[in-house]
C-alpha cells in the first residue's frame, strides 16, 4: 500500500490562492476515481476538486473556510501500489476537529439533490432510540436546513437524538421525532422562551460577497436615481408576442425587454457601458454590452453574463439569461460566465418593493434595478385612467457618470419602454 498526495491544482489566471468551500469526505472514507472530494472557491466561480485515483482517505488538509496556497496538500489517500509520496515523508499533521464533517454541516455552495425519503424501518430504529436531553447551552451538530426545519416546528435540537456521525442529527432524525407520542412533554411548545443562538462561519459565496458589497460601498460614489415608468404599452406588447409565439419561441419575461432598452440607450450614452479602474485611473469604455444578470440562489447572490447583448435577438437573448439563471442556481456556471460584465440589471421581480438603492457591481460603474409592476390609478389627458407602473431604482459611480448623464440615461430607457415599437426600430 502507498499514499497519494492531492495539492491544491493551478487553476489559471494568475491565482495564487484559493478558498476551501466544502469537503465532501472524511478520513476513513473510500474514494474513487474522479469523485469530487472538495469544492474551492476563486474569485470568480466555485471549482470542484476530483481524486485522480481510487483508495482510502487518510488526512484533510485544512478547514472549509481556509485560504490556501496553489500547490499545498489539500488531502492524502491510501491507494493500491506506490502512491506519489516519497518513502520517509513525514506524516500530516491530525484533522482537526470538524475538517471531516459530511458534506452538508458546511454552507452549501453546490446544488444539492433531495435528500431520500426516511424508510419505515429506519424511523423505527429512531424511534426506539433513548432522547437524552443535552445541556441548554449545548450546541448540537446538524445542517442548516435541518435546524430551520426544527425552528419551523418548534422544536429544541438538544431534545433530539442525533444518529449521524458524532452524533450529528439528521433529517430522518427529526421524522422519528416527530412521530413520538411522547414529543409533547420533551419539548416545550413554539412559544417557549428561547435562549438558543446559533453561529455562522461566513466562508465561500457567502465571504466573496460581503467582501465585494464592502468593497464597493468603500471605494465607489454612489448615487442612486429612481424613475417611474407606464409598461402598460410594453405588457400588451410581451402577452401578444408570447401568445403568438411563446409556444415555439419561448416565453418572454420583462427582462430581455429591459435588456433591449439598455442595449440601444447605451448607444447615446457610451459612458455608461464602462469600468474603472480606480488604482490605474483608467476608465474603459466597452463596445460590447456583456449584461450582468444579478440572480439569487438558495446560497447568495450569483452574476451571470449575457455577452454581446447588442448582436443577440430578443428570443436569443431570452433564452440565453434563462440558461444563465439556471446554471448560477445550480452552481454550475463557469468562471467566464461569471465573469466580464460591463453593466448589470438586477431584479427581485414581485419582491421588487417600490424603491430599491442597488449597489453597483465594481468594476463597472452602473446597475439598473427594477422594481414590482403594479397597477395604478394615473391622470392621463384629465382622466383617470388604470395603468401598469413599474419604478427603475438604479445606481452609479459618481466618480464616472455625472447626474445629469445618469438621468438622461434613464429618460432614454423610460421612452423606450413607454413606447416599446421604438425598440426596434434601427
Amino acid at each position: 500500500m502507498g499514499t497519494h498526495v492531492i495539492k491544491m491544482p493551478d487553476i489559471g489566471e494568475g491565482i495564487a490562492q484559493v478558498e476551501l468551500v466544502e469537503w465532501f469526505v472524511k478520513v476513513g472514507d473510500t474514494v474513487t476515481e474522479d469523485q469530487v472530494v472538495a469544492d474551492v472557491m476563486t474569485d470568480k466561480a466555485t471549482v470542484e476538486i476530483p481524486s485522480p485515483v481510487s483508495g482510502k482517505v487518510l488526512a484533510l488538509g485544512g478547514q472549509p473556510g481556509e485560504v490556501m496556497a496553489v500547490g499545498s496538500e489539500l488531502i492524502r489517500i491510501e491507494v493500491e501500489g506506490a502512491g506519489n509520496l516519497q518513502q520517509g515523508t513525514s506524516a500530516p499533521a491530525p484533522t482537526p476537529v470538524g475538517a471531516g464533517l459530511p458534506r452538508e454541516e458546511a454552507p452549501a455552495i453546490t446544488a444539492k439533490a433531495p435528500e431520500p425519503a426516511v424508510k419505515p424501518a429506519t424511523a423505527s430504529a429512531h424511534q426506539s432510540a433513548a432522547i437524552v436531553p443535552r445541556e441548554a447551552n449545548e450546541r448540537p451538530l446538524a445542517s442548516p436546513a435541518v435546524r430551520k426545519r426544527a425552528l419551523d416546528a418548534g422544536i429544541e435540537l438538544r431534545y433530539v437524538h442525533g444518529s449521524g456521525p458524532a452524533g450529528r442529527i439528521l433529517h430522518e432524525d427529526l421524522d422519528a421525532f416527530l412521530t413520538q407520542p411522547t414529543r409533547a412533554t420533551q419539548s416545550p411548545g413554539g412559544y417557549a422562551k428561547r435562549n438558543d443562538s446559533e453561529q455562522i462561519p461566513v466562508i465561500g459565496l457567502r465571504r466573496k460577497i460581503a467582501q465585494r458589497m464592502q468593497d464597493a460601498k468603500r471605494r465607489v460614489a454612489h448615487f442612486s436615481y429612481v424613475e417611474e415608468i407606464d409598461v402598460t404599452a410594453l405588457e400588451e406588447l410581451r402577452q401578444h408576442l408570447n401568445k403568438k409565439w411563446g409556444d415555439s419561441r419561448g416565453k418572454l419575461t420583462l427582462l430581455p425587454l429591459l435588456v433591449r432598452a439598455m442595449v440601444v440607450a447605451l448607444r447615446e450614452f457610451p459612458q455608461i457601458n464602462a469600468t474603472y479602474d480606480d488604482e490605474a485611473q483608467v476608465i474603459t469604455r466597452h463596445g460590447a454590452v456583456h449584461v450582468g444578470i444579478a440572480t439569487q440562489g438558495d446560497n447568495g447572490l450569483m452574476v451571470p453574463v449575457l455577452r454581446h447583448a447588442e448582436a443577440g435577438s430578443l428570443w436569443g437573448n431570452a433564452g440565453e439569461i434563462v440558461r444563465l439563471a439556471n446554471a448560477a442556481r445550480a452552481n454550475k456556471a463557469s468562471r467566464e460566465e461569471l465573469s466580464g460584465s460591463t453593466i448589470t440589471l438586477t431584479s427581485l421581480g414581485a419582491l421588487g418593493g417600490i424603491v430599491s438603492t442597488p449597489v453597483v457591481n465594481t468594476p463597472e460603474v452602473a446597475i439598473i434595478g427594477v422594481n414590482r409592476m403594479v397597477e395604478r390609478p394615473m391622470v392621463i389627458n384629465g382622466q383617470i385612467v388604470i395603468r401598469k407602473m413599474m419604478n427603475l431604482s438604479s445606481s452609479f459611480d459618481h466618480r464616472v457618470v455625472d447626474g445629469m448623464d445618469a438621468a438622461l440615461f434613464i429618460q432614454a430607457i423610460r421612452g423606450l419602454l413607454e413606447q416599446p415599437a421604438s425598440l426596434f426600430v434601427e
